[in-house]
């Protein structure tokens, strides 16, 4: 990813030198258990792992892949030239490269995964605290883009935190899922090394060994980590579009925090736009990309093809460098966003009383007359506030079809805000426990 879009963290994980120092540690646990079985003298071993304070030099080992057109032969040939050629003949003995491409790439994808879990950690401390904020603070809830009934913006940063803490429970299967290593040779089927080697690496690189690995890791675990990474930029998108919403001139409920000399506009220097979040939309997207492309890297030809390859040495890195910054962004902007309360009392009581039309529908029910009738009789009050500005409880004191089935002091009950608030804590209790 450009570094406009990147953290130092995430990124790091994906350079050059991280992928050779892998590598190494892979090639290096490797010998160590070969020694341990006798299958090479314990002094090669030994030797490769006095390459340890090694930083690889990853000019020349592109320069040798240049020749070779393999990148880990080049990266063994790199080795040998500091381990010594006649010391370092045992190492990659009985391995396929895709031993050490595999298990390095899931090695990768966990770290990564490990972020990621602690960005949605702290993006839901976030909407946790600006939950319990503005628990009672009312807002219109809106259907279709249209006034339907009262809710408060501490329930829409409730379900947001519902959804995200959802999230951050498939992270952490898809962590689990990718966190195994292969190191079973040509085919995998272990003929030229022996399983308890792959266990010994898979164990010192936290991985668990692949149950069964033709000469790659099966891609449907890589499919389903990266399918969950494309579920959490769809929330990012489902956060960022209701921000974006409450920041229209004609909403203004909420705004990103404008800070001391920024500008909005080249143009219009009264403008105040939601830029991160429409930012976060695009990034969403570029998440939401890789996992299609991923999908189709599950049907590989026979025990392994490598047109998986190039597809993963984009959206390893790509996906979850995006996902990282998205994921800081948002929670910057969730901690910052500015609520405008007077705002949206003022837009819930902008049709006069309006969106109390179903309490009306189910007292004339509850009163003896029929639906369809009861229906008929708020409508067309109703009708009046959209069509002529009147006041929706006004004209239903002023009907006497209604007056016949409901008192005046009925009527007015009905108008009260409180009972649409009335299970709040309820709901806030079933999202955050006790706390």
């Amino acid at each position: 990813m450009i570094p406009r879009y990147s953290r130092p963290e995430m990124v790091s994980i994906w350079s050059p030198e991280t992928k050779f120092r892998i590598w190494y540690e892979i090639e290096a646990h490797a010998c160590e258990a070969m020694a341990d079985l006798g299958v090479i003298p314990r002094e090669n071993a030994d030797a490769v792992w006095k390459a340890k304070d090694v930083t690889f030099d990853v000019a020349r080992i592109d320069e040798i892949e240049a020749v070779t057109k393999h990148d880990v032969i080049a990266f063994l040939t790199h080795l040998a030239e500091h381990v010594g050629s006649d010391e370092a003949r045992f190492v990659h003995q009985g391995m396929t490269s895709s031993d050490v491409l595999d298990t390095c790439f899931n090695v990768q994808l966990t770290r990564a995964a490990d972020i990621l879990i602690a960005d949605v950690e702290g993006l839901l401390a976030a909407l946790k605290r600006r939950a319990l904020e503005h628990k009672d603070t009312v807002r219109i809830g809106r259907s279709h883009g249209i006034h339907a009934e009262p809710t408060t913006m501490g329930l829409t940063f409730a379900r947001f935190y519902a959804e995200m803490d959802r999230n951050l429970a498939r992270l952490r299967v898809a962590r689990d899922e990718i966190a195994t290593g292969a190191i079973s040779g040509a085919v995998g089927t272990f003929a030229n090394i022996d399983p308890k080697i792959e266990e010994h690496v898979c164990a010192q690189l936290g991985l668990k060994p692949e149950p069964i690995s033709t000469q790659v890791i099966p891609r449907d675990r890589h499919a389903a980590f990266f399918a969950a990474l494309g579920v959490v930029g769809s929330s990012i998108e489902n956060i960022s579009t209701e921000i974006r919403h409450m920041q229209r001139t004609e909403v203004l409920e909420a705004e990103e925090f404008f800070s001391a000399g920024q500008k909005g506009s080249s143009a219009m220097p009264h403008k105040r736009n939601p830029v991160l979040t429409e930012n976060l939309t695009g990034l969403a997207r570029l998440v939401r990309m890789a996992v299609v492309p991923a999908m189709e890297n599950v049907a590989l030809w026979h025990e392994r093809d490598i047109s998986h390859s190039s597809v993963e040495r984009n959206i390893g890195p790509d996906t979850t460098i995006t996902l990282d910054f998205a994921l800081s962004r948002l929670t910057g902007v969730i901690d910052k966003l500015v609520i405008y309360p007077d705002n949206m009392l003022a837009n819930m009581n902008k049709f006069r009383g309006l969106v109390m039309s179903q309490r009306v529908l189910l007292a004339l029910t509850q009163a003896g007359v029929s639906r369809e009738d009861s229906y008929k009789l708020v409508q067309r009050n109703a009708m009046k506030v959209w069509e002529e500005g009147k006041d929706f409880k006004t004209e239903l004191l002023a009907d006497a079809d209604v007056l016949a089935a409901l008192s005046a002091e009925e009527i007015e009950e009905k108008f009260d805000l409180g009972y649409h608030t009335k299970h709040v804590d309820t709901i806030f209790a079933r999202v955050f426990g006790d706390s």
